[in-house]
């Protein structure tokens, strides 16, 4: 479940004698976590900088000693959340880099766990999913332009898994991982997370069903 703002690493009142390093990253943190849910409720134009401070529970002047803007703001909260999903997927691959050329059932079982860790992430932190699948649209051309780098990264791991070497393949991969962004992304402005969890196999079939279309690894079994 999504963490709150005012839990997270809080810190005791008054004389704690805590180092400033560590007061500031855990003010950092609170400020990131409400940036998240705020816009979940409120949308990036409906949120301001006022409804983060009360959420996160820190002063305006502890806001813009570590935040130019509400958009600055979003920013970092953008990195932290696609850092947090990045780290879920590796987890649960293991971080698999095999140099050798995968197998069918290798390369599946791979598939199901990047899918299952996206999806299960997408849940788990709804707030932190809306800010870099739906709000992410609302802030501008850069925004929207590392929302696109991090899609081309999920291109390189399921490119990668699945051993595509051609040109041909490298864009099948391009149009899954598109395809896979539009429908969570649906989803998670819907507040559906039954709809997310329901994508997992019909995903898998697809890949498997394309064969060599994605990648080598993976043998058409198509009548």
């Amino acid at each position: 479940m999504t963490e709150s703002a005012t839990s997270a690493r809080q810190l005791p009142r008054g004389r704690h004698g805590l180092p400033r390093e560590l007061v500031i990253a855990s003010q950092r943190e609170r400020i990131l976590i409400a940036t998240a849910q705020a816009m979940a409720e409120n949308g990036y134009v409906g949120t301001s900088v006022a409804a983060i401070l009360k959420r996160a529970g820190v002063s305006r002047e502890t806001f813009y000693e570590q935040f130019r803007s509400k958009e600055h703001c979003f920013d970092a909260a953008y990195e932290r959340a696609v850092q947090m999903l990045l780290d879920r997927i590796a987890d649960a691959t293991g971080g698999e880099e095999d140099s050798a050329a995968p197998g069918e059932q290798d390369a599946m079982a791979r598939m199901d766990r990047i899918f299952r860790a996206y999806l299960q992430h997408l849940i788990d932190d709804p707030a932190s999913a809306r800010l870099f699948l739906v709000e992410v649209f609302a802030v501008g051309s850069a925004a929207i332009s590392r929302r696109a780098q991090l899609q081309e990264l999920f291109v390189g791991l399921i490119a990668g898994v699945l051993d595509a070497r051609t040109e041909q393949q490298r864009f099948a991969c391009q149009a899954l991982a598109a395809a896979i962004g539009s429908m969570v992304t649906a989803r998670i402005a819907a507040g559906d997370p039954d709809g997310l969890l329901a994508l997992r196999e019909p995903l898998l079939n697809l890949v498997r069903g394309g064969g060599e279309l994605y990648g080598c690894a993976v043998v058409d079994h198509a009548p």
